[in-house]
């Protein structure tokens, strides 16, 4: 396990996209966060964060939110504080979801879309959706709680799915 791996706590999700041509729907992209128990790991998630939400406990937040895309450089952003999160919390995927109000969007329509996930100044991961380019949602990365604290896995993983079923599948266990 390399040192950017062992001990994760606070880091920061940013997603940025470029808007939409002009006279096109607007793309929206939102960031989700799935929290899963011990008891589920990969089942059904404990705790849901997305679009404009925060958990209950506060160890969550979406702190900006873009409906277009528009603005400089990362332009929404999540915050999860793992080290704060209760024991019974082992799992949390984080994914990216495309509202699809103006027709099926897929990631590889959406121009220079990417993710990053860095603690403080270290960036643990830049991705580019290039391999979920046909999907609608995706998952880019996990963090796992074990007896050492939490780790960090990019997970990329596409998701032909809308928003709402996107939130209950991002967390099962790849068949």
């Amino acid at each position: 396990m390399s040192g950017l791996n062992k001990g994760v706590g606070k880091v920061e999700v940013a997603l940025k996209w470029d808007p939409a041509p002009a006279g096109a729907p607007a793309h929206d992209l939102d960031l989700v966060a799935a929290v899963f128990t011990s008891d589920d790991p990969h089942g059904t998630p404990a705790q849901l964060v997305h679009f404009g939400s925060r958990s209950p406990d506060g160890t969550i937040t979406l702190h900006r939110d873009s409906r277009t895309g528009q603005g400089f450089g990362y332009d929404e952003a999540m915050t999860l504080e793992l080290d704060r999160l209760a024991d019974r919390y082992v799992r949390v995927v984080v994914g990216v979801a495309i509202q699809q109000g103006g027709g099926r969007v897929v990631f590889g329509r959406i121009a220079q879309t990417s993710v990053r996930v860095s603690q403080g100044y270290t960036e643990l991961l830049t991705d580019d959706f290039a391999v979920a380019a046909e999907s609608t949602a995706a998952t880019v990365a996990e963090f796992v709680r074990d007896a050492s604290g939490w780790t960090f896995r990019p997970l990329p993983r596409g998701f032909d799915t809308d928003p709402q079923t996107f939130g209950s599948l991002m967390g099962s266990a790849r068949v």
